[in-house]
């Protein structure tokens, strides 16, 4: 009985192949931690004995697992093809526990193109083709509890049209044994794109307006999305995640980067236009003028980011925001009004009633919920009951500042669709939450306690990183059906066109690092992806939505080939796309993948501008994150350029030759409307020309990531309407007439 057995049963690696010919044992002390994370003591030899034999013992009496898959024919809407039947050519599918994780492909930004055709539909695993002659399966659907019986063998049962969600599968055998499953009936494909569309790419904090309150807000995104649509032809605008943040500690600084939020499932109400608010107008004597000086302190906030060159302050935009927002609260609501607030208070349920609670718990005894006197660390305790009742208004106002934010989330995808955009709004999911934060309190049955999620060392970063995000636990999601993924997705899919799901590749496996352990003493866990990929093509499907996954860095074998099978889009960067299997020279535009969002850029990357001048570089030697000689880093970083740039000559995208920034920039963004790729996306700071990365990845306080405002190639901030009369950014927006109405 070895660990190996018992990590495999649990579905924890115990080796990884960072490339085909060197496979990495990972540390034992880091298979048991995740073992134990996952309630499985592995601690001695005995233990281990003990546990093997109970999990083989659970698996040979099991029934069924706790989740089943059965995918249909049915095409999304946003298909061709016209739809199908539910249920036709279905292929129900069993959930085992997942199997220790495939070695990943070498390490590449982005690997060539796959060639090979899409893995076929799986064949009827062991568990249901084990259930004995003649047991009764029957379905509970999810939307009116009628039961349906399937008929025939349980091993091949028959189909009927049974409708898409998330149903309860029960198998009754003829000895009377019963067993249930969640059955997640889902179409095979998630919603097409449009045959080509083209949009921006912005972080919503750095496009600040004239309207704006020291950072940018949700009445910025709609009125870009309005002007990009309608003037320029743009088919989407994609920004970061707008996920709720974990509020700053008495005395302290909040954290800014909106990848480590303190809630998934709600939006940050710091998003808000403050006069877009519909009582704002009904202000009236005393409070309207403390909201005056509010606007007023709001545009010192702007003028102090644009004009005078600061940082964007979230924390103090916050609290200005928050005062505003308490005297806003105190207009009672009209009858219609009312209604739509009760109506979302209904639709939301618990969940927001808890993340309320946890924001009105925080303002009280601080951000950090471990901290906390120990009866409310538990939400379900009769203490935390007891201080909620106690906290009603400020969970009314929390719940309510929801509400708000998610009415301006809805104005700012209407904006979009009106100016015509065939997308509109891609929404950012982050890979996870802070563990800190509303979501790490409110679902803590389902996070692994003592892990945090990261990544092995690689050619990148030789010491490997860990995000700080503690991981899902997968039994615990398979047990529920994925309710709290399911949740998620339906919140984010919201109000928008499409979602870029960061770290895609965690819907397969995630790299689980133990608290106090360095990120290379970390292991794989394995996900049933097959279970997470139905979960987000149904809640795709139900929103008409595009799904894009986030597929750069290092990718297990299959994973990009079952995301496509299944219409999820990759993401493929210029810069990465090389023939990393042959010549390593940049790879045609021919070449690309079709299925896939392109761009030259991202947050964590130089601009395209900083790229070909080389600034990226003298950024990173400055602040001594440069391991090799400045000589022999630029050299490189020149030599990588200077292909790229004689490519797009041979190809006469730079008919003007190398030599003119701009002009190298447009000849990039040629290349990318050369490839087929169905999306195609432009940093918007690229369209002035700054220098700078929002993120500059393996910098703490060295660099104010997350904190800039989007500037020209002099560092001078550009407001969203400077932005609009720009010239260099209409010079490069020719490159995109194709995709102007005459």
């Amino acid at each position: 009985m070895t660990l190996a057995r018992l990590a495999a049963l649990h579905g924890v690696a115990t080796s990884y192949a960072p490339s085909p010919d060197r496979t990495v044992q990972t540390p034992e002390a880091a298979v048991v931690a995740a073992l134990a994370a996952l309630d499985v003591d592995a601690s001695t030899p005995e233990a281990v004995r003990d546990a093997v034999a109970a999990r083989e013992q659970e698996l040979r009496e099991r029934l069924l697992p706790p989740t089943v898959v059965l995918w249909t024919d049915e095409r999304p809407p946003a298909e061709d093809a016209p739809p199908g039947r539910e249920g036709d050519d279905a292929h129900l599918t069993p959930r085992e526990p997942p199997q220790t994780a495939q070695a990943p492909q070498p390490l590449q930004p982005r690997q060539a193109p796959q060639r090979q055709q899409p893995p076929p539909s799986p064949h009827l695993p062991e568990a249901l083709s084990s259930l004995p002659p003649g047991t009764r399966l029957t379905v509970e659907t999810e939307q009116d509890g009628r039961l349906i019986e399937l008929a025939g063998a349980p091993t091949a049962p028959a189909t009927p049209h049974l409708p898409l969600g998330v149903h309860r599968l029960t198998a009754t055998t003829p000895d009377g044994r019963t067993a249930q499953a969640h059955l997640i009936v889902a179409p095979r494909r998630a919603p097409a794109p449009p045959p080509r569309a083209y949009g921006f790419l912005v972080q919503l904090y750095s496009l600040l307006s004239r309207h704006s309150w020291g950072m940018g807000d949700l009445g910025d995104l709609a009125e870009l999305a309005a002007w990009a649509g309608r003037v320029l032809g743009a088919g989407f605008v994609q920004v970061n995640p707008l996920h709720a943040a974990v509020p700053r500690a008495q005395g302290g600084a909040g954290d800014p980067s909106p990848y480590r939020p303190s809630s998934r499932r709600f939006p940050d109400p710091v998003h808000l236009r403050i006069e877009n608010v519909p009582e704002f107008a009904r202000l009236r004597g005393e409070a309207r003028e403390r909201a005056g000086v509010f606007g007023e302190q709001g545009e010192a906030l702007r003028r102090a980011v644009v004009s005078e060159g600061g940082l964007i302050d979230r924390d103090a935009v916050w609290e200005l925001k928050c005062a505003a927002l308490e005297l806003i609260r105190g207009v009672p609501l009209g009858p219609g009004r009312c209604a739509a607030y009760s109506d979302f208070l209904a639709e939301h349920g618990e969940d927001l009633e808890d993340h309320a609670t946890w924001c009105a718990l925080a303002e009280r005894h601080g951000p950090n919920w471990r901290t906390w006197p120990k009866p409310l660390r538990d939400p379900a305790s009769p203490e935390t009951a007891r201080a909620r009742t106690e906290l009603m208004d400020r969970v009314d106002f929390h719940e309510r500042l929801a509400w708000l934010t998610d009415e301006q989330l809805a104005a700012a995808q209407r904006s979009a669709r009106d100016a015509g955009m065939a997308v509109g709004l891609i929404h950012d999911l982050a890979v996870g939450v802070h563990p800190d934060g509303a979501d790490a309190w409110a679902r803590q049955r389902y996070f692994a306690a003592g892990m945090s999620v990261g990544a092995p060392p690689d050619a990148f970063n030789a010491r490997g990183q860990d995000w700080g995000l503690p991981p899902w636990r997968p039994d615990r999601l398979a047990e529920s059906g994925y309710a709290p993924f399911r949740a998620l997705l339906r919140a984010t899919l919201r109000h928008a066109g499409a979602v870029r799901v960061d770290h895609v590749m965690g819907l397969f496996r995630l790299w689980w690092v133990p608290d106090g352990r360095t990120p290379a003493e970390g292991t794989y866990v394995g996900y049933d992806a097959e279970a997470m990929l139905a979960v987000l093509v149904l809640e795709a499907h139900r929103a008409g939505a595009i799904v894009i996954g986030e597929d750069l860095g290092t990718v297990a074998p299959g994973v990009r080939e079952t995301l496509r099978a299944h219409g999820v889009l990759g993401t493929s960067v210029l810069w990465f796309e090389r023939d990393w299997e042959g010549t390593g020279q940049p790879l045609p535009p021919a070449d690309w993948r079709a299925d896939c969002l392109a761009t030259a850029t991202t947050h964590d990357l130089p601009s395209t501008a900083a790229r070909v001048t080389g600034a990226h570089v003298r950024l990173r030697h400055d602040l001594g994150l440069l391991t090799r000689p400045l000589a022999a880093e630029r050299a490189e970083a020149t030599a990588d350029v200077r292909d790229w740039l004689g490519l797009l000559s041979r190809l006469g995208l730079l008919p003007g030759g190398a030599g003119n920034e701009e002009d190298e920039v447009r000849a990039v963004h040629r290349f990318l409307l050369a490839t087929p790729a169905r999306l195609v996306g432009v940093w918007l700071p690229d369209t002035v020309g700054d220098r700078r990365p929002q993120n500059l990845p393996g910098t703490w306080d060295q660099y104010p990531n997350w904190r800039l405002p989007i500037a020209d190639a002099a560092g001078r901030p550009v407001t969203l309407e400077d932005l609009a009369a720009t010239p260099r950014l209409h010079a490069l927006m020719e490159v995109f007439r194709v995709f102007r109405t005459p």
